[in-house]
């Protein structure tokens, strides 16, 4: 899944935040840029996976909660600096993050990431020109492949470079590659999965210890029925369940 890097969010952890028993309103932060995880649909609503899901854990654990969207880049430190409660924004869980935020319990389990490129095209893994997206961990990886990163603030635009030969193809969550190259002929999967990250869990500020239980308690009450395991074969099928 997606990661993002810390450099700015560690800067901002001293900010002051909300504590968790304060919340009367918990404010759900997405990305709504990487569909099936989560889009902005026709009406200009959140949607997606991770849309579905959120309602879902924040009626089980009793909350109120609205959806607020954050350019990809900055949304760890917009979490710290108190600009919303919550990430659900298709977001590993990983070491590096744990040192700045906390995570409740996955609500995924890990996923390959996957290459697409254009239709019929030899694609050298390790000597080529690979895009990712900006601060995730596809692009870490790249970066430590030997091949040479291009990175892109957005996921549609690592699409754009393949198709307009900047470059060699892009590295994804194969969940969201795979619809791009179900619809259009000119692009398909190529290469072996890569598997990265230790699934998705919502992020929230290290203080919230009472909003994570709560969000944590909630995922596991959805695996234990087997809807979260419905959810993840209606928004992303194939992928690994519970």
């Amino acid at each position: 899944m997606k990661t993002i890097l810390l450099g700015t969010a560690a800067l901002a952890i001293t900010a002051t935040v909300a504590l968790a028993g304060s919340h009367s309103v918990v404010r759900m932060g997405t990305e709504g840029a990487y569909p099936p995880y989560n889009f902005i649909n026709d009406a200009g609503e959140v949607d997606g996976f991770e849309r579905e899901l959120g309602d879902e854990l924040c009626a089980r654990a009793e909350l109120t909660c609205e959806w607020v969207t954050n350019e990809w880049d900055s949304i760890i430190p917009n979490l710290v600096s108190g600009n919303y409660d919550t990430i659900i924004a298709g977001m590993s869980i990983t070491d590096e993050r744990d040192e700045v935020i906390d995570f409740t319990q996955n609500y995924t389990q890990p996923d390959p990431s996957a290459y697409l490129a254009l239709e019929g095209a030899d694609v050298d893994f390790e000597g080529g020109v690979i895009a990712a997206q900006a601060g995730t961990i596809q692009a870490a990886h790249i970066a430590s492949s030997g091949a040479t990163l291009v990175e892109f603030a957005t996921p549609d635009e690592t699409i754009a470079a393949v198709r307009s030969g900047e470059a060699d193809a892009v590295l994804a969550d194969k969940g969201y590659l795979t619809p791009i190259a179900e619809e259009n002929a000119d692009v398909a999967i190529v290469g072996e999965d890569v598997l990265l990250g230790g699934g998705i869990g919502m992020g929230v500020r290290e203080s919230d210890t009472e909003l994570r239980d709560k969000f944590s308690a909630a995922i596991q009450s959805m695996k234990d029925d087997g809807s979260l395991n419905a959810l993840i074969e209606k928004w992303l099928p194939g992928s690994a369940t519970f």
